[in-house]
């Protein structure tokens, strides 16, 4: 399936010099695919050079006069900078020019800007921010991270049916495993909201785990797991900062004496293996679900891979029309029996 990406290439730490050599490495893999660069017309152009006559028509520039910086409050981003790059993109998605919009912006004001200009799905009350989590096994979905900081049950309910048809566009697995992150597997464990979105979940119709721990999630006990997005960006983070910590850790043992040093050496293809497995690059994509349209977050630090790996996600989850499966999908919840 042809597939167009709408790119706010001035968004995040590096701006074109990240997300114009992605967004030509992606249309060298993906020959289906088209960009639409959206920025500023003279920074981008030179980025291009030759490239651009190169592929035709599946490299189009869409001129775009203001930036939305990363502090940017949402106030200003939304009301004010109505010709920023970001708000643009949202628009060509919009209009159905583009089937997919990618930043690595201000995640507040891109979930309020695409939140405004694309609306929510029908029965979907709060967007929700899903992204990948490496596991033993290979990866799990997990959601909100951070959007909504206050969830009631039905909340979670839908943060679950959204999880569950994000797997299953992106992984091609038609009933994915749904988990619901608790202080305990026993369903009396939680705080009122978490145990009545388990009884919900019961009878969703999904393929309801139970409950998980945290370190259900690194397990990998299920394809998605589910939680408020307080709890959600605390896990996430907590888990950043410990990788981080980690590998700084090895480094310093590795460098201790001559001895440790030749052990580097000795270990350095197992180094190696695991740094690939595990770097964060190619986990890169955070996809703003329930919106009428495909809307994916890249990390602001992206380099041009992890950048490239967000465009590939997104692509994916057009190709299987995402909107589309957790539409139909709500629409069987809400149907009266």
């Amino acid at each position: 399936m042809a597939v167009t990406l709408a790119i706010d290439c001035m968004g995040g730490d590096h701006g074109p010099a990240v997300t114009v050599p992605a967004a030509l490495d992606f249309l060298r893999r993906d020959p289906d695919c088209s960009v639409i660069l959206v920025g500023r017309q003279e920074v981008l152009q030179p980025l291009l050079g030759k490239a651009q006559a190169g592929f035709g028509e599946r490299l189009r520039l869409t001129h775009a006069s203001e930036t939305v910086a990363m502090d940017e409050p949402i106030a200003s981003a939304l009301r004010i900078k109505k010709d920023s790059s970001m708000r643009v993109a949202a628009e060509l998605v919009k209009n159905g020019e583009a089937q997919a919009a990618v930043s690595a912006g201000n995640t507040a004001a891109l979930m309020a800007i695409s939140r405004f200009v694309l609306k929510t799905l029908p029965g979907i009350e709060r967007p929700a921010i899903a992204s990948i989590v490496p596991t033993l096994n290979r990866y799990t979905y997990l959601l909100d991270l951070g959007a909504n900081v206050d969830c009631q049950p039905e909340h979670l309910l839908q943060f679950a049916i959204m999880g569950a048809m994000l797997f299953s566009a992106l992984e091609h697995k038609e009933r994915p495993s749904v988990g619901l992150l608790n202080i305990g597997e026993e369903a009396i464990k939680g705080n009122e909201a978490v145990k009545r979105a388990g009884e919900l979940l019961k009878d969703s119709g999904l393929n309801f785990y139970g409950n998980v721990e945290g370190d259900d999630i690194y397990k990998g006990t299920v394809d998605v797991v589910v939680c408020d997005g307080f709890v959600g960006n605390v896990a996430l983070k907590a888990s950043e900062g410990l990788a981080h910590m980690i590998s700084a850790a090895l480094r310093e043992e590795f460098k201790r004496n001559l001895l440790t040093r030749l052990a580097a050496l000795v270990a350095l293809p197992v180094l190696n293996s695991f740094k690939r497995r595990f770097d964060p690059r190619r986990y890169n994509g955070g996809s703003l679900l329930g919106l009428k349209g495909i809307v994916v977050k890249s990390h602001g630090s992206a380099d041009a891979l992890a950048f490239f790996c967000a465009l590939e996600r997104a692509a994916e989850a057009a190709r299987n029309k995402l909107p589309e499966r957790i539409a139909a999908r709500m629409a069987q919840l809400t149907a009266p029996t």
